[in-house]
């Protein structure tokens, strides 16, 4: 029988993921090993195995999150995400300033056209 694979985040950033999702009772949190969220088949949230945020925002929010941050564009598995950003775990640790963002990835994903 296959080992079931066990995720790497660490339980406080884990947790801090979920408080956020957590605001928006609407936004089902899916993935056991790798949470993610998703709207009309694109996913808007990721966290990643090594405990970071990647966050997808509308085109024109993208460099000035960035800039305000000091951050960068989010990548997994060796491929830049040219519409995510890297959350910083400071903001991370701020769910009121970061469920904005995680509002403006949510509604600017819903209107996507469903995959």
């Amino acid at each position: 029988m296959a080992k079931k694979k066990e995720s790497k985040i660490p339980a406080e950033t884990l947790e801090l993921y979920e408080k956020l999702i957590a605001t928006r009772p609407e936004i089902e949190r899916k993935g056991d090993v790798h949470p993610y969220t998703s709207a009309n088949g694109h996913m808007f949230t990721y966290l990643d195995q090594a405990g970071v945020l990647g966050i997808r925002l509308p085109h024109d929010d993208v460099d000035s999150f960035m800039k305000k941050y000091k951050t960068t564009l989010f990548e997994t598995y060796g491929v830049v995400k040219k519409d995510w950003v890297a959350v910083p775990d400071s903001l991370l640790k701020k769910t009121k300033e970061l469920q904005k963002y995680l509002d403006r990835s949510y509604e600017f994903t819903k209107m996507l056209k469903p995959k």
